[in-house]
């Protein structure tokens, strides 16, 4: 039965998924009150959404030890491809969440994109398919979650990169959202075909993709070293790490419901999931996870460095997920997945919540740029309440989510640079821990500017009238704020610390997981939190019409474009890729063409004359026969004279 609830998991969305993609277009202009089409999506998005919940809150009550089902798919030459799942407590954990957030999704966007009295039919036309690429969206991360080969998990992780494309690009009206689309499916390919070649090598090495069997074949160490490595570009890719971060911010230009999703619950956490799936390889690998380090630790920095200095509501918290992701491959690379996988759920519940809580806020004043807003907690109390609570859990305020999460991060670090602990160098360790401590003080500063100046001071939009967002879209932003809220106390539940332990990584035993911290080591990151918050609130608190990013001088700009990154990958490969493709352009409508359209030319212009003398009067003709004979017999003449 477990095996079958597993198998379930991704089918339920899956279905719902498919049947919305047969649904008609809904008519153009039609009221959208009697649109059947749309309501019918609505429908199958949120059934499907919610049979998911319930079949992963159902594994979460049943899961203990790990569960695993198989049957042979194919097998070529004693290389097997296994179809099957692989449940264990985590698994059922990190389901919960997808399911979760891929709820309050489809029922936030039921209002969201809903054709306004300004608004263009467009999207309310589209609005089925973009209900059943959600729920495929969903499909795809939960077959990552559950599956049992690599195969599988490799169908699920490309399916995604395809539904993130199509979503992104949805909103037809900006002009910059197919190019981000574009841009997000480019960029996460470069790292699939990285993730491909891993997957490719340890399904050879091992003489089968069963996940199982990969983890338990004694692999070659350079197999496993150049393995592990490729798998991480895959992570880069999905997960927005540097130095394939770049896509992520500017897939903000998707529906804002759309950026929940792909935040809290599927690219994003894809790679640090698949990370964890298969630690037991990459803790056997010192070099890959001093690698996983030194790119954590970078996009930390470099996500909240570039969040301090952004106008764009959206964009700030795009670069918050960058930052927050490295604090999860950080732990990762020092030995503790759990630590990661436990920050991964409570971002997973304070970044929806963000999202979702900003999605109304731009419902109600038509903007993202913070310059624009301001004095919103007056018209918007809700709305702020939900967003203080987001942005605390985000920082790290205690006792929200985020700071029990964030804070077994820096502890297992600590732990790894002053006592050597976990399977990476030491170095490793400092270098996460020393990022981490710094990461702490930045994401306090910009959170605290975000919410001074979208909430407090004078409105800087005074005509607008905006308002807390109607039932459909408030619901699932009240009901988010109790995990992100409260979900960290779940780290003090044992049992819960035991799900969330690699099960085939046997640095701890169950009942010895430690998720939360208490102790003087929290003192630390806590005045770190208040030198961070009490910056901005001081540079602020100075002038509360300005922007407290103007502290930042002369690096504003560099941060706002995140240290350039985007023009060097640009300068480093765009440019170079279209100049090598318009050179085989050229070469191919100049040399191959003109090779070809040359000899058809040639052929029809001797054709032409042939028949131009063809077609010569009996005169011109027989002169012609007469000069040939002459010129004949001349050379005979001439040849026969020859000794």
């Amino acid at each position: 039965m477990t095996g079958l609830l597993g198998a379930a998991l991704p089918a339920v969305p899956l279905v719902a998924g498919l049947i919305g993609l047969l649904l008609p277009p809904s008519p153009r202009g039609a009221a959208t009150g009697e649109d059947r089409a749309r309501r019918v999506a609505i429908g199958l998005g949120v059934a499907g959404a919610a049979g998911a919940l319930l079949i992963a809150l159902l594994l979460l009550a049943r899961v203990g030890d790990p569960v695993e089902t198989s049957a042979t798919w194919i097998d070529l030459g004693g290389l097997r491809v296994t179809l099957g799942v692989r449940l264990d407590g985590t698994a059922a954990l990190v389901a919960v969440a997808v399911a979760a957030v891929a709820l309050a999704v489809q029922v936030y966007s039921t209002a969201y994109l809903k054709r306004g009295p300004h608004d263009d039919v467009e999207v309310d036309h589209r609005y089925p398919p973009y209900a059943a690429q959600i729920s495929l969206f969903t499909a795809a991360m939960l077959l990552v979650v559950v599956a049992g080969d690599l195969v599988m998990l490799l169908v699920g992780w490309e399916v995604m990169g395809l539904c993130s494309y199509l979503l992104i690009a949805h909103d037809r009206r900006l002009p910059e959202a197919p190019a981000a689309a574009m841009k997000a499916f480019l960029v996460t390919r470069v790292g699939d075909v990285g993730f491909l070649l891993g997957i490719a090598l340890l399904g050879v090495s091992a003489g089968s993709f069963r996940i199982a069997d990969v983890l338990a074949h004694d692999h070659a160490t350079g197999t496993l070293t150049a393995a592990c490595l490729l798998l991480l570009a895959g992570v880069a890719g999905k997960s927005a790490q540097f130095p394939l971060h770049t896509w992520l911010p500017d897939a903000m230009a998707g529906p804002t419901p759309i950026s929940a999703l792909i935040h809290a619950a599927t690219m994003v956490a894809a790679g640090v999931y698949a990370v964890a799936r298969l630690y037991p390889l990459f803790e056997a690998t010192p070099t890959a996870l001093a690698v996983l380090g030194v790119m954590a630790s970078i996009t930390l920095l470099l996500g909240a460095l570039a969040a301090t200095a952004q106008d764009d509501l959206k964009r700030v918290l795009a670069w918050s997920t960058v930052s927050q992701i490295g604090y999860m491959t950080g732990a990762l690379a020092v030995g503790a997945p759990a630590a990661a996988l436990f920050h991964l759920l409570t971002h997973a519940a304070f970044k929806a919540l963000l999202f979702l809580a900003a999605g109304a806020v731009i419902h109600a004043v038509g903007t993202t740029l913070m310059s624009r807003m301001g004095g919103l907690r007056r018209d918007m109390p809700l709305t702020f309440w939900c967003t203080l609570i987001g942005l605390g859990a985000l920082a790290g305020v205690p006792p929200l989510s985020g700071f029990w999460s964030k804070d077994g991060v820096l502890a297992v670090a600590e732990a790894a640079a002053l006592d050597g602990t976990g399977p990476a160098p030491a170095w490793v360790g400092w270098l996460v821990w020393l990022a981490g401590l710094l990461g702490v003080v930045i994401t306090a500063w910009y959170a605290t500017r975000l919410l001074l100046r979208t909430f407090h001071g004078e409105p800087r939009m005074p005509l607008l009238r905006p308002h807390d967002p109607p039932a459909a879209m408030r619901w699932p932003v009240l009901l988010l704020a109790v995990p992100a809220a409260l979900l960290g106390l779940v780290g003090f539940v044992q049992s819960i610390a035991d799900r969330l332990l690699v099960p085939t990584v046997p640095t701890l035993a169950p009942g010895e997981a430690l998720l939360v911290h208490v102790g003087p080591a929290l003192l630390l990151p806590t005045a770190l939190l208040l030198l961070g918050a009490g910056l901005a609130w001081a540079g602020w608190r100075r002038d509360p019409a300005a922007d407290p990013a103007r502290a930042l001088g002369p690096l504003r700009p560099v941060f706002a474009r995140a240290f350039r990154l985007d023009d060097v990958q640009h300068a480093l490969v765009v440019r170079p890729a279209r100049a090598l493709a318009r050179l085989a352009r050229t070469g191919d409508e100049v040399g191959v063409d003109g090779l070809v359209e040359g000899s058809g030319r040639g052929a029809s212009g001797l054709g032409g004359g042939l028949a131009a003398l063809h077609r010569a009067a009996l005169p011109r003709a027989a002169a012609a026969v007469l000069a040939g004979a002459l010129l004949i017999g001349l050379a005979t003449v001439l040849i026969g004279g020859l000794p």
